[in-house]
């Protein structure tokens, strides 16, 4: 169902783009897997194999002959053709017949998403092509591959949802476990625990999902749980995701650690927390397709400073899908690393995170990140956001 609906999804796309033909080329793709794949096929392919989309709607699948009736049974390509000894006989005979004026290849200088072809499948693509004179029509896949990550089918929808009740699930149960003299570890294993008994997998690295920040002066993000004790006073957050049936979550959760007699966080904590939630808001009112990602990032990013903190030191959110991070487009300043993603234009079904965050001078970071997905002129949140910090007696 899902590969149908991406393979007719790469159609529309193509004939948008007026390129005539897209091409994914691989070989083991179980060691080298391009991303494009998951889109194209339901196992790995040993041999050199090459899945052709054309804009008139013919689809080739040229493959090793023992790994022809996995592709025949996807109901998918309207040509499947095999070889035993090599595939440039196939490959010629079938770009001949199709003849076309643009070859798209799944290479990017900006997008990791679009770069999977390899070097060297790129020069032995080159080759082939130059026996038939057709070298020259070869352009990036990179608006392609970028399309179809993006727009959601319901499908990937509904699966991005499961996954995020599950996630929002399990930060309810921990939220009791959460104790002064708990360490990071300690929470983080009994997450991971309940992950593994609901047979759901990580969204990211077992060693850093989830990953849990207590008190000030830790690494922020993208760091293993520690030995750190909770401590009363302190703000705690986590960055936690899962993956059901191969989509994933990203969510992250903020906490503060009640003093004794306290009955809710103190002012500065309160004020860094409404910020956060506020300036989530702000950005998710202002998201819609034809936007570019850019101008999103500028609306928090601009009124967090307002409220006299320091700017956050990464981008807004990113896409989510069969990865955590997974997709071109980005929520994201015009700053080097990330290139041009900042500057492409949203589309309708794809899905973001938000997540900004700041720094409570002696209490640690407040951050929250919610998931949205952009319907025809608006955003709409995948659940019911965090409005209200979590406080741990």
């Amino acid at each position: 169902m899902l590969i149908q609906e991406k393979v007719a999804q790469a159609v529309d796309i193509l004939n948008e783009l007026d390129i005539d033909c897209w091409i994914t080329f691989v070989r083991e793709s179980s060691i080298l897997h391009d991303p494009m794949l998951d889109f194209l096929i339901e196992a790995d392919v040993t041999w050199h194999s090459a899945f052709i989309v054309t804009k008139s709607g013919d689809t080739y699948a040229i493959v090793g002959e023992m790994e022809r009736k996995a592709i025949e049974d996807l109901g998918v390509y309207t040509h499947i053709l095999s070889y035993v000894e090599g595939v440039k006989k196939q490959f010629l005979e079938t770009i001949k017949e199709i003849n076309p004026s643009s070859i798209a290849l799944n290479f990017s200088k900006v997008s990791e998403i679009s770069d999977g072809l390899t070097h060297g499948m790129y020069l032995t693509l080159y080759d082939f092509l130059s026996e038939n004179g057709l070298e020259d029509r070869i352009v990036s896949a990179e608006k392609i591959t970028s399309s179809l990550k993006a727009r959601k089918t319901s499908y990937e929808v509904d699966r991005i949802r499961k996954a995020i009740a599950h996630t929002l699930d399990i930060f309810s149960l921990v939220t009791p476990f959460i104790q002064p003299g708990k360490s990071e570890k300690e929470i983080a294993a009994f997450m991971i625990q309940e992950v593994e008994k609901r047979q759901l997998d990580f969204a990211w690295e077992k060693s850093h999902c989830p990953a849990v920040f207590t008190g000030p002066e830790t690494a922020g993000a993208h760091y293993k749980p520690t030995e750190r004790l909770v401590e009363r006073g302190h703000v705690l957050n986590m960055d936690f995701g899962v993956k059901f049936e191969d989509y994933c979550s990203d969510m992250q959760r903020t906490f503060y650690i009640l003093e004794e007699g306290e009955e809710q966080a103190p002012p500065d904590v309160r004020k860094g927390f409404e910020t956060i939630v506020t300036s989530i808001e702000l950005a998710r009112q202002a998201i819609k397709p034809g936007v570019q990602g850019v101008e999103i990032d500028k609306i928090a990013r601009e009124y967090i400073v307002s409220m006299g903190y320091a700017e956050f030191p990464h981008g807004l959110g990113h896409q989510v899908g069969r990865f955590a991070h997974d997709g071109t487009a980005l929520l994201g300043p015009a700053w080097e690393k990330y290139a041009q993603k900042p500057f492409y234009p949203l589309e309708e079904g794809m899905i973001f995170t938000i997540e900004p965050r700041l720094e409570v001078p002696g209490r640690g970071v407040v951050t929250i990140e919610e998931m949205v997905v952009l319907r025809k002129d608006s955003a709409e949140y995948l659940a019911e956001p965090q409005k209200e910090l979590f406080l741990v007696k």
